[in-house]
């Protein structure tokens, strides 16, 4: 399936028919100049142009080129010879793509060359300025720009195949071996003697990735991007980075997610896909092939390509638009260039790498990639923000301590994604001897945030994050309902519990719905201390109030219809766990819990820093049924409103409390009664 492009042609860029074939001089013949000399003979047996010059300090093996085409060994040597160039190729290293534009340029001719145009901001203000003030044309040679797939796509999206766009992601997992960066002086640089080179995952390798991903999202020029944050990493011993995140923000609000590495387990087909509230699409960009998921199925496209120098002689002889102009890569370079400006990129350690291949063969392996790949790209978070134990640490806006040891971070949710209903949170929570007890953004709900408050239906505002769930529907939906809950204030307290005083953090919280207003008002209180060598407490009470003089209704899916499904509450998400266990002093396992009203629940199990028990343990007077989840996920909750909704009246909140118990080792129910009896009365 081919798309036609009927954009109407750039006036500032026409040049009118050529007068004779355009003599082309390639600069770098070695490398992908290998890929731009196959092209060139093609076209040059179509009579659509003529190579006449190559430049290059090693020279083409005798008999690559015609002897009519001159051969010199630098671009200078090429331009003082004036060979009659009308079009200049340029692939050469990246560091030399910006000054051997300006020259070419200076010297009346058009350009082509490869990504990146430029290593720096300045560099590319430098060319956009030589090409106008010359009047020629830069085309930029990432040729999936050329890809008849992208007309196609945002036809589809326009038309609302696949609903709503929640965010666009890029996808990249490519192997690279020893070898690859021994191929050059500048190959895993950051810069050379002095000179910006920028190589990396995102700047070179994967590139195709980010730019077809900026313009997916609208992202042409830099006036189009609104944001960039970067994560950088990397496995081999080089400078630049080998495994990253960047999240871009487009000025309209598009997110675009790029995760990328060079160190897979095996190399992948890159993507990109439109995510949107009734399917995705995906691109294969090297393969021009794009699957569309909705509810209704999977279909696949082919489509066809325009060679991006076919396209240069054209915009030359008729003024159509180029396809991957120079100034339509300025959102490109703006990627470029907080890469280039951010912090060195962190290593990442040798325990989390696995080596495979001997000698130059041998390249890392990130250990778990493929699934921090798939996690980063649905919750649009960078490494730093799920935790990865080889990432960055993310500061948390709060510590609990129990004599001196932390015990859990305290985050406030400022850096979750819109649809999953920023909150704060605690994560992650440990027993005293380390092991973490809560889970963070998994894959399977990206939107499940350690251990706090959440509820999917406040006067039908979603403040748990992801689809919604409705009666009208009777299923899950997308809809713009998410809320946010932000901290406006905190009581100072001691976040270290020590000789017998607890810690405590006290705040007062706004639950703000899609237009900011706020909707209800929170008096929240977290309280900790130790009991026993390795067991401490952490308690929770809030009482959500209204924010206005009119009740507010507090729901979930079970009180609008979905049977079992009244979660919302206090929710603790536990991370993966073997040999899992739940109990009450009723029943145990999830059939028997799930629903159930008692006094207390626990959780045992061994999980990633080695065996672990949770006890929650509620107010002698509560009725609220205990959520369970062990099959399809590991999660506890104190269900607010089981199956029906819950009213909070003004002077009249709705409280709550709980009681939690982090233990090292496993509990059996005579060591739980016994730990609830010897503490007292929780509430």
């Amino acid at each position: 399936m081919t798309t036609q492009h009927s954009t109407a042609a750039d006036p500032t860029h026409q040049q009118g028919a050529a007068a004779s074939v355009p003599r082309v001089a390639l600069v770098g013949v070695h490398g992908f100049g290998e890929h731009h000399l196959a092209n060139l003979a093609r076209l040059e047996k179509t009579g659509a142009l003529e190579l006449v010059a190559v430049a290059d300090p090693n020279p083409p093996h005798p008999g690559t080129l015609a002897g009519s085409v001159a051969v010199f060994p630098d671009f200078a040597a090429l331009l003082a010879a004036r060979p009659g160039a009308d079009v200049v190729i340029i692939a050469t290293p990246i560091q030399t793509h910006a000054p051997l534009a300006a020259a070419a340029l200076e010297a009346g001719m058009d350009v082509y060359v490869e990504k990146p145009p430029v290593a720096s901001l300045a560099q590319f203000e430098q060319v956009v300025a030589a090409a106008n003030g010359n009047g020629r044309l830069v085309q930029v040679g990432f040729q999936s720009l050329g890809s008849h797939a992208l007309p196609a796509i945002r036809e589809m999206v326009e038309a609302g195949n696949i609903g709503t766009v929640l965010g666009i992601s890029a996808s990249g997992q490519w192997l690279r071996t020893k070898a690859y960066f021994k191929r050059s002086r500048w190959a895993g640089k950051r810069n050379l003697d002095g000179t910006d080179v920028v190589d990396g995952v995102a700047t070179n390798a994967l590139a195709h990735a980010v730019a077809t991903g900026l313009h997916l999202a609208g992202a042409h020029t830099a006036a189009d991007v609104a944001s960039v944050e970067t994560d950088l990493y990397r496995a081999n011993d080089t400078e630049s980075d080998d495994t990253s995140i960047i999240r871009v923000r487009t000025a309209p609000g598009t997110t675009l997610l790029c995760a990328l590495t060079l160190c897979a387990p095996d190399q992948l087909d890159p993507t990109v896909t439109v995510h949107g509230t009734l399917g995705d699409i995906t691109l294969s960009y090297t393969k021009d092939e794009v699957v569309i998921t909705t509810p209704d199925g999977e279909r696949r496209e082919s489509y066809g390509r325009t060679d991006l120098l076919e396209n240069l002689l054209a915009s030359r002889a008729t003024g159509v638009p180029l396809l991957c102009g120079l100034e339509d890569t300025g959102a490109f370079t703006t990627v470029l260039e907080a890469i280039r400006t951010s912090p060195d990129p962190a290593p990442i350690g040798a325990e989390h790498l696995a080596w495979e291949g001997e000698g130059d063969d041998a390249h890392p392996v990130v250990r778990g990639i493929a699934d921090l790949i798939q996690r980063a790209v649905k919750a649009q978070a960078t490494f730093a923000e799920l935790g990865v134990p080889w990432a960055r640490h993310l500061p948390p806006v709060h510590t609990l301590s129990v004599d001196g040891r932390p015990v859990a971070e305290y985050q406030d949710g400022s850096h979750v994604r819109a649809v999953s209903s920023p909150r704060p949170y605690l994560h992650p929570v440990r027993t005293l001897g380390g092991t973490v007890v809560t889970g963070h953004q998994p894959l399977d709900h990206v939107w499940h945030l350690g251990a706090g408050v959440a509820l999917q239906d406040v006067d039908g505002v979603n403040f748990w994050g992801g689809r919604t769930y409705t009666r009208e529907a009777g299923q899950y939906v997308w809809r713009p309902d998410h809320g946010t809950i932000t901290v406006t204030g905190t009581t100072a307290g001691q976040h270290d519990a020590r000789e017998g005083r607890p810690g405590r953090l006290q705040e007062t919280l706004s639950w703000n719905g899609p237009d900011g207003a706020p909707i209800l008002l929170e008096e929240r209180t977290w309280a900790w201390s130790g009991v026993a060598p390795a067991i401490w407490r952490l308690s929770l009470d809030f009482a959500l109030s209204p924010a206005g003089n009119k009740p507010v209704s507090l729901g979930s899916p079970g009180s609008n219809g979905r049977f079992g499904g009244g979660y919302g509450g206090f929710f603790w998400r536990l991370p993966a766990c073997e040999g899992a266990t739940v109990w009450t002093p009723a029943g145990s396992g999830e059939p028997a819990t799930h629903g159930s009203v008692a006094r207390w629940i626990a959780w045992a199990g061994t999980f990633d820093g080695g065996p672990a028990t949770l006890v929650f343990v509620a107010p002698n007077d509560a009725a609220d049924p205990w959520f369970v989840r062990v099959d399809g996920y590991p999660g506890v909750g104190q269900s607010l409103a089981w199956d029906s909704p819950v009213i909070a009246r003004p002077g009249s909140p709705v409280r709550r409390s709980i009681t939690a118990f982090v233990a090292d080792g496993i509990l059996a129910t005579p060591d739980v009664e016994t730990l609830i009896h010897q503490q007292g009365d929780p509430s």
